[in-house]
């Protein structure tokens, strides 16, 4: 680590050739480590070499002007056994000196002398001695001075560093000007909310950038303002952002502000994100390994990173919406927001400007600071469509146009604003359906279901249940911090038979109601819900079914097994033909028969 006074070693030269030149004599400067830094005459040679053996506490000249921190006049070195080492040996001329040391903040740093090697400067120096003791404590002034300016200077260039760092670090734009509005500073993020590089920002005035700016009146009011809405054109758009302005203020007057701003669309992302109650899902909380459920699961890692519109069908409680998390956070646009709303659950009144927005004074009771829509917060991410099927018609023409054009208008706006959001919709009505009877745009469902999805119901996946069953009861007995071991194997096979109508989300209820009624440290019967121990009382026994529906009962219960263990492929079909010693054709149609093809018709 290199001394204050070596750090600027060149200035320290120029001063000792200058005080050399103006006493006639040669100048020696020595840092605190006892290293040479600057010298004339014969000491040049000796620059950057060790004094006294880089001792200070032997007690020879320069190490005791250091320690104790006093000036020294030896009017005799050749005689002064404590003046050097080298001058004893002979390996110097020196015949006097005179030496100082350089004080910084109270501390001796260094030693400035006078060396004499002739008798003639030896006659001069002890003549002038306390003249040239005063002459090197104005020496000494000076070179603190020197230190203190380079210290000053050091570290308003680690300020400015840091300042800087911080500046080209924060996420979000920040822009300078100075006391007339050109722009002096405008850092990375700024760079990209504006789409102009710091190049051809610098030195232009903010209205060219920024027309009509308020950041221009802080320069004449002096009143700074706090996330301020503003909307300007940036390359041909519209984009709102969310400003706040401070002044800079000189000795009498303001010099300048400077501005953070960020896309509003970003603040009311975050917002939204920090206050929803969504959780990340994945592939793997889709749980199951029926064969119809692996179907949709392959199908839905395929088609997640595409930017083709999905639509996801299925009874209510199936999963659907877990479904469409999933498929989000498995594809490229995991990084950006997952935002749903429930077309069924939104008065139609208020439908329109959660999904599009409004802008200020669109009607009357808006805000006045307008509001961003649903497909506005969704840019860069996936907008999930819940019950689809109860969007209102109106609506639907507006859909199809943001579908096809890839933007959306506020209420009340003039500008079309352009969204990057891939569309999931959902369903548990017959949307074909409701085409056919008028209820339901037939443009807009081809525009929906360019890649259709069905979540098979629980009854079509029955192996699933107990997979199910565990995992719910491992989730609630944490919730009611209860223990249970397991499930009773009469009531696994109780809830396998019931039909569920109300499928996974049916399942869940049943057995948070089990783990809160239950006392034993086993699920029994008694403990599941009233409705459906009651199916099982009403339901018909198998003793009044005739042999036929029998053996129709249990030869789909074999095949849907075996669809589960071997899948719907052709492969998988062969398989199943081969192990219940059939042909493929009687296979097919014993599969149309029972209604068990119908996963293949959506792949």
């Amino acid at each position: 680590m290199s001394s204050r006074l070596m750090e600027f070693q060149e200035q320290v030269q120029e001063i000792a050739a200058a005080i050399s030149a103006a006493l006639k004599l040669d100048t020696e400067i020595v840092d605190e480590t006892m290293t040479v830094v600057a010298g004339t005459g014969q000491i040049k040679k000796r620059i950057n070499q060790k004094e006294e053996n880089g001792f200070k506490e032997a007690g020879f000249l320069y190490g005791r002007v250091l320690t104790t921190n006093r000036p020294f006049i030896i009017e005799d070195a050749r005689n002064d056994p404590h003046y050097d080492p080298s001058v004893l040996t002979s390996e110097t001329e020196e015949i006097a000196e005179i030496c100082s040391p350089i004080r910084y903040q109270g501390k001796a740093i260094g030693v400035i002398g006078l060396l004499a090697f002739t008798v003639e400067q030896q006659k001069q120096l002890i003549e002038n001695k306390y003249y040239m003791l005063e002459f090197l404590g104005q020496m000494e002034k000076l070179l603190a001075g020197k230190i203190a300016e380079q210290e000053a200077i050091k570290k308003l260039l680690l300020t400015t560093k840091q300042l800087n760092t911080i500046i080209e670090s924060i996420h979000e734009g920040i822009i300078a000007i100075d006391e007339v509005g050109n722009i002096n500073q405008v850092n990375p993020t700024a760079e990209a909310l504006l789409g102009q590089t710091r190049k051809t920002l610098i030195g232009r005035h903010l209205s060219d950038i920024l027309p009509g700016s308020p950041m221009l009146e802080v320069l004449t009011t002096g009143i700074e303002y706090k996330e301020k809405e503003e909307r300007y054109e940036i390359n041909g758009v519209q984009t709102d952002f969310l400003v706040s302005t401070s002044p800079i203020r000189g000795e009498q007057r303001i010099i300048g502000a400077v501005a953070s701003f960020r896309k509003s669309a970003d603040v009311h992302k975050l917002a939204y994100s920090m206050t929803s109650l969504q959780r990340i899902s994945s592939m793997g909380e889709v749980i199951g390994n029926s064969g119809p459920l692996k179907k949709v699961k392959e199908h839905a890692l395929k088609v997640c990173n595409s930017k083709s519109t999905i639509l996801i069908t299925g009874e209510t409680g199936t999963g659907k919406g877990l479904l469409a998390m999933a498929i989000h956070n498995a594809g490229n646009r995991r990084e950006g927001p997952f935002i749903t709303i429930n077309c069924g659950a939104i008065p139609e009144s208020l439908l329109e400007s959660e999904l599009f927005g409004y802008d200020s004074g669109a009607f009357t009771g808006a805000s006045r600071q307008g509001k961003i829509g649903k497909f506005e917060l969704a840019d860069k991410g996936t907008i999930f469509l819940d019950e689809i099927g109860d969007l209102p018609l109106h609506l639907q023409i507006k859909l199809l146009h943001v579908l096809q054009h890839k933007e959306i208008e506020r209420i009340g706006g003039t500008k079309a604003i352009p969204i990057n959001v891939r569309v999931i919709a959902a369903t548990n009505k017959n949307l074909e359906q409701m085409v056919s009877e008028g209820e339901f745009r037939a443009d807009l469902y081809f525009r929906l279901n360019v890649i259709p999805m069905t979540m098979p119901s629980l009854r079509e996946r029955a192996e699933d249940i107990p997979i199910l069953m565990q995992h719910f009861l491992k989730k609630h007995l944490k919730i009611a911090n209860k223990y249970v071991e397991q499930f009773e194997e009469e009531t696994v096979a109780l809830l396998r038979e019931y039909p569920w109508p109300g499928n996974i989300r049916e399942l869940e209820n049943a057995v948070e109601y089990a783990v809160n009624m239950e006392s034993t440290t086993r699920i029994t019967p008694a403990s599941l819900p009233r409705r459906i121990l009651n199916w099982k009382k009403t339901k018909r026994p198998s003793s009044q079914l005739s042999l036929k529906k029998r053996i129709q009962i249990e030869e789909k219960r074999i095949l849907s097994q075996l669809l589960g263990k071997y899948g719907t492929s052709v492969s998988g079909k062969k398989l199943m033909a081969q192990e219940l010693d059939i042909s493929l054709a009687t296979l097919y149609r014993k599969l149309e028969e029972y209604d068990l093809l119908k996963y293949e018709k959506n792949f």
